[in-house]
């Protein structure tokens, strides 16, 4: 049977959280019987360029936390910092667009610099099909909303920046259904599956997939309170040598997070994104502790203002905090029956909207030129907005 249409879903392999959400919504998308396309932004780029910007950022978030918090907070409240964002990124919009099939019904984003090459495209006439944001924040940040875009999409509870004023769409958070609360056998079996201990309780460190943030301190102070810790280190294998100990329980990459955490009492986390949104779903409580700079302290302020974690602030309110959340037993995971799901959500634009058609292969002779000249014009506004 021919499939209802194409949907393209635009991601990028910065951490992980972004590529979990597309991937979960590319599948409920194919269940539907979309054929479903998934592109990575960062493969735009020339390969060395790629691995430089991933690095780079990487470097920030690890050496220069302060630096990153310093341009979250300039883009958040700059809209010429955008601006030069959106121009520097000018010249991949054609790139991208021919990467978009003819016969695509939606494109959906998972990753906000995506949008800041999609939204233009959209708003020109160049793409014919509506563009979908998931934001996979709890804080739906300026870099997040470029023009053109037609639908921003968050979970319940998420709030725009003080600087913005956007519309958002309330929707079901793209979590694997694997991540329920299931009963003790469950729980005895998962905990021998990942070699833990079968009586006492234990908490999951989670710092996402690079493992961002000041986790020796955490996990440390996690211990001294009195509960024993199960640290993730995705894929900082320098993090995982350096933990690594006696009766500590140390993990690398983790497949299978829905197991690990049906193991597991409470999570402690520090940057609020789709790691934190899957310990929710799984009805366990959520610890914000050490959040890392820039989102990760704006996810945590909105995380305890919904009442959907607790944040401890100092190392002194960790162990109070833990012992009243464990206390508490499993939480009932959140059924919002009013935001719609985001699969469905999709769909429905999809089925409305015409095919994309050709990008077309012409490209004008000043084309290169306008694009030079945008960028130069952006980068010298934004120098004149940090005097």
């Amino acid at each position: 049977m021919e499939h209802p249409g194409r949907i393209v879903v635009v991601s990028a392999d910065i951490g992980a959280g972004h590529d979990r959400a597309a991937d979960e919504l590319a599948h409920r998308l194919r269940a539907r019987g979309f054929a479903v396309d998934r592109l990575s932004l960062l493969h735009l780029l020339p390969h060395p360029v790629h691995r430089v910007v991933r690095e780079t950022y990487r470097g920030v978030l690890h050496r220069l936390p302060w630096g990153y918090h310093a341009l979250f907070r300039l883009t958040g409240s700059s809209q010429t910092a955008v601006r030069a964002i959106r121009a520097l990124l000018r010249p991949f919009r054609r790139h991208l667009r021919r990467r978009i099939p003819p016969d695509t019904r939606a494109v959906v984003t998972t990753y906000p610099f995506a949008n800041q090459l999609l939204g233009p495209l959209r708003r020109r006439g160049r793409l014919r099909v509506p563009v979908i944001t998931y934001v996979t924040d709890f804080v739906v940040h300026p870099t997040w909303l470029a023009p053109g875009v037609d639908v921003y999409c968050a979970v319940r509870h998420a709030e725009t920046h003080q600087a913005s004023a956007v519309d958002v769409t309330a929707v079901q958070p793209l979590v694997s259904r694997a991540f329920t609360r299931t009963g003790p056998e469950d729980r005895r079996r998962a905990r021998q599956r990942f070699g833990l201990p079968a009586e006492g309780v234990l908490a999951l460190v989670v710092a996402g997939s690079w493992g961002a943030g000041e986790v020796a301190a955490t996990v440390a102070e996690v211990a001294a309170a009195g509960v024993r810790p199960v640290v993730v280190c995705g894929h900082n294998a320098a993090l995982r040598h350096r933990l690594r100990g006696a009766g500590r329980h140390v993990l690398g990459w983790v497949d299978d997070m829905p197991a690990l955490m049906r193991a597991i009492d409470v999570v402690v986390e520090n940057a609020g994104g789709l790691t934190c949104q899957e310990a929710l779903a799984a009805g366990l409580p959520v610890v914000t502790y050490r959040p890392i700079a820039g989102h990760g302290r704006a996810n945590a302020a909105i995380l305890a203002r919904a009442g959907l974690s607790r944040w401890a602030a100092t190392p002194q309110q960790l162990g109070p905090v833990l012992a009243a959340v464990v206390g508490t037993g499993p939480v009932a995971p959140s059924r919002d029956d009013v935001s719609q799901a985001p699969a469905g959500l999709v769909a429905e634009a999809a089925r409305r909207a015409p095919p994309a058609g050709p990008a077309g292969t012409r490209r004008p002779l000043l084309d290169p030129v306008g694009d030079a000249v945008a960028v130069l014009a952006a980068l010298l506004q934004s120098t004149g907005g940090l005097r």
